[in-house]
């Protein structure tokens, strides 16, 4: 086999350089996706109602779940992919992306002909209520119909990324929101198709990028391009695939679990508009952690590569760098929120009290985002290198062992300053164990280090 195009650059270029290399574009595509997110909930917002943001606020954990049922393809087989290209084996890296295709489509099939079937009992237990349920309904009907594409295109994403292409990988994401942010108004105010328009708006252009996707990935001069005999289901490809996902999918899982959770207690302890102020803060708050997860997606297949040909001081060269990088961006958005709330709640909606009660929240919640970006990067760092059991208790302590336990325990005693408190205490917590375990894994590092 004729190899061309091979990212060796990986083990031999700069580190600093790479990192911007390959993080930059990610980055980029990850702000311009959740400024899409944003958007799509400030079009709903005035051009619905508030109502309307409560109950896209309501779909979230299903949102959270199927997000999860992507990552453990697509997380798992990117970094699979960027360890092969690090030991040279280029027929599996191949072979990886047919197994991609195979597994999404199977996945994604299921996934959604489970939910439609249940879809209002499903809805109703994560919070809504009869005013919130027609607007998560006619929402999540249209986004659960386009579930395969969603799989395949996030999933096809990462193997642009992996295998050497992250300026196509971001050129996807910017080209998915475009396309979204010129249909989503002429559905929703000149169509007048409501919430139901943001969703045609998602599906068709996630569908137009996929097609695209699909068009590089046929185009035989690449390194990685579809071929005969890739679409084959390899059980060693599968198995480890969904191993190295299990963390990301675990993260998402649980995160579905979480929202579940504080959705019921702002229903219970606020009514309506308090779970469209989580649906503002969610949005304000997973715009700073998509940056941090674009500059991961940057380090992923640098740390991967380099760990695959045991190249292990450009490993914790480039961990180094995303963690400064992750604390930047934290910082900053930390100094803004605690610095004027109600400005960034009074973008999404006139509402007075549902500003009020958002404002609230985003105080509390962003009380601990300086150090909430190193915890994302180590959890993020393992899945990397392919330690997914390390990787997998960092992702579901946060969740699990001190959000839930903080979540049910707070509002009885602080009602719905309770809930906004659980996160920032839960990410005190899920740092100092993020610091501990990197410490020891640093340690095993400097062993194998041939400069020591």
């Amino acid at each position: 086999m004729k190899v061309t195009g091979t990212p060796i650059e990986l083990g031999t270029e700069n580190i600093g350089k790479l990192l911007k290399q390959y993080a930059i574009p990610a980055i980029i595509a990850m702000i311009a996706s959740s400024l899409y997110n944003i958007t799509d909930s400030i079009f709903i917002g005035h051009g619905v109602g508030p109502l309307a943001i409560s109950g896209l606020a309501i779909t979230f954990p299903l949102m959270n779940l199927a997000a999860a049922f992507g990552s453990l393809v697509g997380a798992g087989a990117a970094t699979l992919l960027s360890v092969r290209l690090g030991q040279k084996d280029y027929t599996t890296a191949n072979s990886i992306l047919g197994n991609v295709f195979i597994m999404n489509l199977f996945i994604g099939i299921s996934f959604t002909i489970i939910s439609l079937l249940f879809l209002d009992p499903i809805l109703y237990f994560f919070g809504a209520s009869e005013k919130t349920l027609p607007y998560a309904h006619d929402f999540m009907v249209i986004i659960l119909s386009g579930n395969v594409i969603t799989h395949m295109y996030l999933g096809l994403n990462s193997m642009l990324r992996s295998s050497g292409k992250p300026r196509q990988s971001m050129y996807a994401t910017i080209f998915t929101v475009l396309i979204n942010l010129v249909l989503n108004p002429l559905f929703i105010f000149v169509f007048n198709w409501g919430i139901r328009g943001s969703a045609i708006a998602t599906v068709i252009s996630q569908t137009s990028v996929l097609i695209w996707q699909i068009y590089l990935f046929c185009d035989k001069n690449n390194f990685i391009h579809i071929q005969k005999g890739i679409f084959k289901l390899n059980k060693y490809i599968v198995k480890d695939s969904l191993s190295i996902g299990m963390s990301p999918f675990l993260m998402n899982a649980a995160a579905s679990v979480i929202v579940i959770i504080i959705n019921q207690g702002l229903l219970k302890y606020g009514g309506d508009l308090a779970v469209g102020a989580y649906g503002i803060v969610n949005r304000i708050a997973f715009l700073f952690v998509t940056i941090v997860l674009g500059l991961n997606q940057g380090m992923q297949p640098i740390a991967g590569y380099n760990f695959g040909a045991k190249l292990y001081p450009r490993v914790t060269q480039v961990l180094k760098k995303t963690i400064l990088g992750a604390t930047l961006i934290m910082c900053t958005g930390f100094l803004i929120v605690e610095s004027v709330p109600h400005a960034v709640a009074s973008i999404f909606t006139t509402d007075k009290e549902l500003i009020d009660i958002a404002s609230l929240g985003l105080r509390m919640v962003f009380i601990c985002y300086p150090i909430v970006g190193f915890q994302i990067v180590t959890s993020t760092f393992f899945q990397s290198i392919g330690m997914a059991q390390k990787a997998i208790i960092l992702s579901l302590t946060r969740q699990i062992l001190f959000l839930i336990p903080f979540l049910l325990i707070l509002p009885k005693f602080f009602g719905i300053a309770g809930i906004w408190l659980s996160m920032p205490l839960a990410d005190f917590f899920a740092t100092i164990l993020a610091a501990i375990m990197l410490y020891k894994q640093y340690k095993e590092f400097n062993r194998y280090n041939p400069e020591n």
